[in-house]
């Protein structure tokens, strides 16, 4: 399947290398996260650069996508929609989740 299938855009676009960039951006703060932690804390290249790096990629996802330079059919806007919908979606459950292991008093405060 090509990505004119997917109506997703084309190679020759500058959208895949500010992806890129996103995702680098978010190793570079899983790093940073894993350089600076405590013991006891958030590992930055476990959950902490998981979270970091979807965040970062769907911003520069949703960045594109409202800022109309995107010039692809419906169903590549609703792929490119879904994805950043899911990647927002997995760094809350994985925050809540996170939240919950380490404080489990909270829970009965919610």
């Amino acid at each position: 399947m090509s990505y004119h299938n997917l109506g997703i855009p084309d190679v020759a676009n500058a959208f895949y290398p500010s992806i890129l960039g996103a995702v680098l951006i978010g190793i570079a703060i899983a790093l940073f996260i894993e350089y600076t932690h405590k013991p006891t804390g958030i590992v930055g290249l476990g959950l902490g650069g998981a979270v970091s790096i979807n965040l970062c990629g769907a911003v520069i996802l949703l960045f594109w996508l409202v800022s109309g330079r995107l010039h692809i059919p419906l169903r590549g806007h609703i792929i490119l929609w879904a994805l950043a919908l899911i990647l927002i979606v997995i760094s809350c459950f994985e925050l809540i989740n996170y939240r919950k292991r380490r404080n489990p008093k909270d829970e009965l405060l919610c």
